[in-house]
């Protein structure tokens, strides 16, 4: 590669290839370090990237770079994209929220940098990158004196840039109106996805909060049940009452278990909202205690799980329905897995619930 560098620069450029890589040993200790404070500042934010990317150029790539503009640097000091991080968003709005981390790790060279998405035209092509020419803050001279670049960017953004690389769409044969205007129009779609992605995002974020407000002041038939309403519901802790009864029966520690996997069985049981859910555990919770006691009266477990309250109180909703020896298979089914064991699990509780009374006259639907 060095024999060729002297063909192709001049004195000059030669001068700053040899001030490159004099440089590189400190360029490298810089991309390490930048890396790392980067990715350690974004993980404490609960920023989550695609990608951080970082490379220093290649002397292929800087030759170029001199051979073409290499009288406008005094000193390899003047260009700044020798080292290059690039930071991929998923959404638009989490640019902003990176630059805003970028300049409390880095110092930035506001008068170097540029915000490209402002000088997006219209009839342009393409996406724009947010650059930002920073330094390291450090107490090396050395390293702090090197400028370097960091582009942040969505996933799209980055895609269309690649596509734009690999088809020549940027190259020196003028591409046809045809081909330039096909570009233009799956520019659009792009950016218009992109944005709407974000809008969702925020829509979503809105309705959760929404969820959880009419949840807090008790509004539960105006919450439609889903994995995000049922959630924020078991923050009240509903089934705590009922867990308490049954433990008393032996003075029992109730453990944490996850109670989300009872989704699908309420959903099953034609619960529309939250209310419907309400209903359900007042309704049932006297029921559900007699048979949690007819369970814990011939033992003497003093461990229950968190889910004793809610798993008894769909075994007795399916019972109450008359849906006998299959319902309470499909809860076991749901809740465990489908294996033999549920059935040794459903003859202990016809069993055990034969002489309550909620199963007076009950018969299972055919």
């Amino acid at each position: 590669m060095s024999e060729n560098l002297k063909v192709i620069l001049d004195p000059h450029g030669e001068n700053l290839m040899q001030q490159f890589r004099d440089l590189l040993p400190d360029l490298q200790k810089l991309e390490k370090l930048a890396f790392t404070k980067l990715k350690l500042a974004l993980d404490n934010q609960g920023i989550y990237v695609t990608a951080i990317e970082h490379r220093i150029k290649t002397e292929k790539s800087l030759a170029g770079k001199l051979l073409l503009k290499g009288s406008k640097y005094n000193s390899i000091s003047d260009i700044t994209d020798l080292l290059g991080l690039r930071v991929i968003t998923f959404y638009t709005d989490d640019v902003d929220k990176v630059a805003a981390i970028v300049n409390k790790v880095f110092d930035v060279d506001w008068c170097e940098s540029v915000d490209k998405r402002k000088l997006h035209k219209l009839n342009s092509f393409g996406y724009n990158s947010l650059h930002y020419i920073c330094r390291l803050r450090t107490q090396n001279k050395k390293l702090k004196s090197i400028r370097f670049e960091l582009q942040m960017r969505t996933a799209l953004q980055h895609v269309w840039s690649t596509i734009e690389h690999d088809t020549g769409y940027k190259g020196d044969v003028k591409i046809p109106d045809e081909y330039r205007r096909q570009f233009s129009r799956l520019a659009g779609m792009l950016e218009l996805v992109d944005d709407e992605f974000s809008r969702l995002r925020i829509s979503i974020t809105d309705y959760r909060r929404q969820v959880q407000s009419l949840v807090k002041s008790g509004k539960l038939d105006d919450v439609a049940l889903s994995a995000d309403s049922f959630a924020s519901y078991l923050e009240l802790h509903p089934f705590d009452r009922l867990n308490q009864r049954i433990a008393a029966v032996n003075q029992a520690e109730i453990f944490p278990a996850p109670l989300i996997g009872f989704l699908p069985l309420l959903e099953s049981f034609d619960f529309e909202t939250l209310g419907d859910v309400q209903r359900f555990i007042q309704e049932d919770s006297d029921d559900a205690y007699q048979l949690a006691l007819s369970q814990l009266a011939v033992t003497d477990l003093d461990i229950l799980a968190e889910n004793v309250g809610l798993q008894n109180l769909c075994l007795v909703h399916v019972l109450k329905q008359g849906r006998g020896r299959a319902g309470l298979k499909f809860v076991f089914d749901t809740l465990n897995g489908e294996r033999d064991s549920n059935e040794i699990l459903v003859d202990m509780i016809l069993e055990q619930a034969q002489n309550l009374e909620f199963m007076d006259n009950k018969t299972p639907k055919q």
